[in-house]
Parts: structure tokens; C-alpha cells; sequence
């Protein structure tokens, strides 16, 4: 009897598991990876978020606290809105726009 609840907990979780992976995206794996890639990167100095160099930095300009720590979050909005948009486009099957969105969240990660 304790064999056939053991088995049957394992059938269900196999198939649990099967049923989870029908229903990933097409971009599901390259999500995962590239979120345990910036995880794994969490204690290398070098990595994080970068964007471009602003119009003030290319004239001289230097950057008050204030505005760097407003840059920031600026980042950090663009960069979580467009992983947002990979996943919603990858729950919807739409290949295209996943890659396209998840390329852009790579430009945005120094990993």
C-alpha cells in the first residue's frame, strides 16, 4: 500500500512537470538562464545595469548625486519593464517579440 502512494506521487509529479514544460514559451529556458546568469552575478563589482552616456556627460557636464540616482531608477524601470514584456510576450507564445525584448534587456545587463 505505501509502495502504490509512493508511486502514484511520483507519476504525478512526472507529469506535473511535463504539463509545466508544454506550457513554456518559446523563450521560457533563455529567460531563466539569463535571470540565474544575473543572479550568479550579484557579487562581481563589474557586472549590473548600464545605459548610454548622456548628452550632459558628452559635453562635460558632471553629474549631481540627485541625477545619477535618479538615472538609476530610470534604469531600473526600463530594464524590469522590459523583461515584463519578454515574459508577456513569451507566455503568449510570440517568439519575436520575446527575443526582440529579451535581446534589449541584454544590452542593458553587463553580465
Amino acid at each position: 500500500m505505501s509502495n502504490r502512494k509512493i508511486t502514484a506521487a511520483l507519476v504525478c509529479a512526472v507529469l506535473a512537470l511535463a504539463a509545466t514544460n508544454a506550457l513554456a514559451g518559446p523563450c521560457t529556458s533563455d529567460i531563466a538562464d539569463f535571470e540565474a546568469a544575473i543572479r550568479a552575478s550579484q557579487g562581481n563589482p563589474l557586472a549590473g545595469l548600464t545605459a548610454p552616456q548622456s548628452v550632459g556627460a558628452d559635453l562635460s557636464h558632471q553629474p549631481t548625486p540627485a541625477s545619477v540616482a535618479q538615472a538609476q531608477q530610470r534604469l531600473k524601470k526600463s530594464f524590469a519593464a522590459t523583461m515584463a514584456r519578454a515574459k508577456r510576450y513569451d507566455a503568449q507564445g510570440n517568439r519575436l517579440g520575446c527575443t526582440r525584448e529579451l535581446a534589449k534587456a541584454k544590452r542593458m545587463y553587463i553580465l
